[in-house]
């Protein structure tokens, strides 16, 4: 079974800066793409930045120049790195992966896999 679990979000004063990290593992080949998409109440979960097996990186126009997406592929892991974080920025922060996994009789199987979020509040 393949898990996908955040870690790194909390409580920041406006103007802080936290970094996420998210870690896969499991029966993993291998690791497509990977993101961070962020949802608040009663509106749709956002795609905030997102990274590809090769490195070219994507992101939201809100948060261009503030945060920073990364990957370490030996440790299966994906990081957001924010700075100048306003209350606007106030989200439960999810991970998603595109996931190949190989089992025995039924061969390679590519799948998207969530985590359960992370909580970012930042003050005013």
């Amino acid at each position: 079974q393949v898990q996908v679990v955040e870690s790194g979000g909390g409580l920041v004063q406006a103007g802080g800066s936290l970094t996420l990290s998210c870690a896969a593992s499991g029966a993993i080949s291998r690791i497509n793409h990977m993101a961070w998409y962020r949802q608040t109440p009663g509106k749709q979960r956002d795609m905030v930045a997102s990274i590809t097996s090769g490195g070219t990186t994507t992101y939201a126009d809100s948060v261009k120049g503030r945060f920073t997406i990364s990957r370490d592929n030996a440790k299966n892991t994906v990081f957001l790195q924010m700075k100048s974080l306003g209350p606007e920025d106030t989200a439960v922060y999810i991970c998603n992966a595109e996931i190949s996994t190989y089992s025995v009789g039924y061969g390679f199987k590519v799948n998207d896999y969530w985590g359960q979020g992370t909580q970012v509040t930042v003050s005013s």
